[in-house]
């Protein structure tokens, strides 16, 4: 016979007497020490010696000490303690109840909700997804606990009173902006903690470590907040990045690879916005952590920069029935090397900050190759090269490498995902690649630019894009080297004169100095230009 014990015949627990008679027990009794009655057995502290003929009890007090004390002892006399769930009640299957609570008529709990042993969930009364109630607590009738709340053991909800989330502290937030972002994309009742992640100029970036079911903390997201000073159209750059990484993950799967690992997943917010707008108008995204994956600042190997040449030239090849004019320019001009030289001409002109008696070579050698600048734009402007979706910040840092096989993984940082040639991409890449020294290298003997990397970055490149290039894009790529290159000391040499505006410093002739080693890269590859032809007709056959 299914037989319930239960100490205290109360108001309460005449309830769950009716609860526990709809649930199918078939006998029922109380202990109580006042109440009287057939079916009251004895009192409360007779529950020892009622084990062996009820083994199974609650505890049904309406004072939460009360209940949690009684629920204690019986657990603790080996008693059989179950939770008292009233037909009409609405339990999701992933809620978690503990022995001896109770969900009364027509309560509701919802989604991965926690229920502490001997709480109370009185009629009427909603619990929403991801909340805990803590043990020995009470959710008055028709009271509403709101979606990732914790409601403390012991305390009580009132009748009818609404109860709305509140912040748990987060090891690694250091701010309310970041704090509001990891709520805003769901993060904030489980993430572990956060860290500073990456090495980029731009933008802050964290990982977002989060627990796994074997209880270790592992990265799960990656979090930035887009500097809104070189991206001031964030809503563009997302819709630019979500469009492309959605058509990668199409492409990557008839492919027959891991689209979850080869390219970026971006998360939209609670609220299904492609990013979050803190208070202080700067916007954050989310994407996934890929694991076991590895970044490289500089070529370490050479066969890494083959991967990357093989990485950036697939990559070119899989967005080539993109439509690349459907794109923002989320960046307006910004491989346009002529606008670059009038903008360092305007900077100079300006001199805001009375740089410019600092760096009379620097300026010079730009000024000796405005002619230089126009190269690829005016063929770009006469049809002959054609528009396609290109990443415009090529640099080895921005492929993720497989950690097991030392293959190119995945292209990330795809901010400036725009409409561009495949020459800029080429080059942006040999400029960062192929030279001796990091970007900031002060001593500028260490600074080269290595023909022979470049060979090997050719031959990966057009192994993988050479059969979507036209034989003038192909003609084009050792210009890409020469100008990304010019191009972007320009850009450093500008920031220089502005102040740093833009790129981010770690002292006063950071940028000058970035500039110099691109300078140094640039005379070098003019000296070495026409071996620089002869290693791409070798590897692809062009003709002049």
């Amino acid at each position: 016979m299914n037989r319930l014990l239960i100490l205290g015949a109360g108001g309460f627990g005449q309830m769950v007497k009716e609860t526990a008679a709809a649930l199918g027990y078939e006998e029922i009794v109380f202990l109580d020490d006042a109440a009287k009655g057939s079916d009251v057995i004895g009192k409360c502290c007779d529950y020892l010696s009622k084990k062996e003929e009820y083994p199974t009890a609650v505890a049904a007090f309406g004072n939460n000490n009360t209940r949690l004390y009684w629920t204690d002892k019986l657990l603790e006399a080996g008693y059989q303690v179950p939770a008292i769930v009233h037909p009409s009640a609405v339990i999701s299957p992933s809620a978690v109840l503990g022995p001896g609570c109770f969900i009364m008529q027509k309560a509701v709990v919802n989604t991965h909700t926690q229920i502490g042993r001997a709480a109370l969930i009185n009629s009427a009364a909603v619990v929403d997804h991801d909340s805990v109630i803590g043990y020995g607590a009470h959710v008055g009738l028709g009271g509403i606990v709101k979606s990732n709340c914790t409601i403390a053991p012991m305390n009580r909800v009132e009748p009818g009173e609404v109860i709305f989330s509140t912040r748990r502290k987060i090891e690694g937030v250091d701010s309310r902006a970041l704090e509001d972002a990891l709520y805003a994309f769901g993060f904030g009742p489980q993430c572990s903690y956060v860290k500073p992640f990456g090495e980029g100029h731009i933008n802050e970036t964290y990982a977002v470590y989060m627990p796994t079911k074997e209880g270790k903390d592992e990265p799960f997201y990656i979090l930035q907040r887009i500097n809104k000073n070189v991206f001031k159209e964030p809503g563009q750059v997302m819709e630019n990045i979500f469009g492309v990484t959605e058509f990668l993950r199409d492409v990557i799967r008839m492919e027959g690879g891991d689209p979850d690992r080869e390219t970026l997943s971006y998360i939209k917010t609670k609220s299904g916005d492609n990013y979050f707008e803190d208070d202080e108008g700067q916007p954050w995204r989310c994407s996934n952590f890929i694991t076991d994956s590895v970044c490289y600042q500089m070529v370490e190997r050479p066969e890494q920069f083959y991967q990357s040449a093989c990485s950036f030239g697939h990559f070119l090849k899989q967005l080539g029935q993109y439509p690349a004019k459907s794109l923002h320019e989320t960046i307006p001009n910004f491989h346009d090397t002529v606008k670059r030289f009038a903008a360092f001409s305007l900077a100079l002109q300006r001199d805001v900050k009375n740089r410019a008696r600092t760096c009379r070579p620097e300026i010079d050698f730009v000024l000796e190759r405005e002619k230089d600048c126009g190269v690829l734009v005016s063929q770009m402007e006469q049809g002959m090269l054609p528009i396609r979706v290109t990443h415009n910040d090529t640099k080895l840092n921005n492929i993720l490498f497989d950690a097991k096989n030392g293959n190119g993984l995945c292209i990330i940082d795809l901010d400036t995902i725009m409409p561009g040639l495949a020459a800029n991409d080429f080059g942006d890449s040999i400029r960062f690649g192929a030279s001796t020294a990091e970007e900031d290298e002060k001593d500028l003997d260490k600074v080269h630019f290595d023909i022979h990397l470049y060979e090997l970055y050719v031959k990966g490149y057009l192994e993988t894009a050479g059969d979507v290039l036209t034989l003038e894009e192909k003609k084009s790529l050792p210009w890409g080297a020469r100008l990304m290159t010019l191009e972007c000391g320009i850009r450093f040499l500008t920031d220089y004169l502005q102040g740093d505006v833009y790129f981010k410093t770690a002292y006063p002739e950071h940028n000058l100095v970035r500039a110099r080693t691109q300078f140094r890269l640039v005379k070098e590859m003019e000296e070495q230009f026409a071996q620089m032809n002869d290693i791409v007709k070798q590897y692809d056959g062009v003709e002049e």
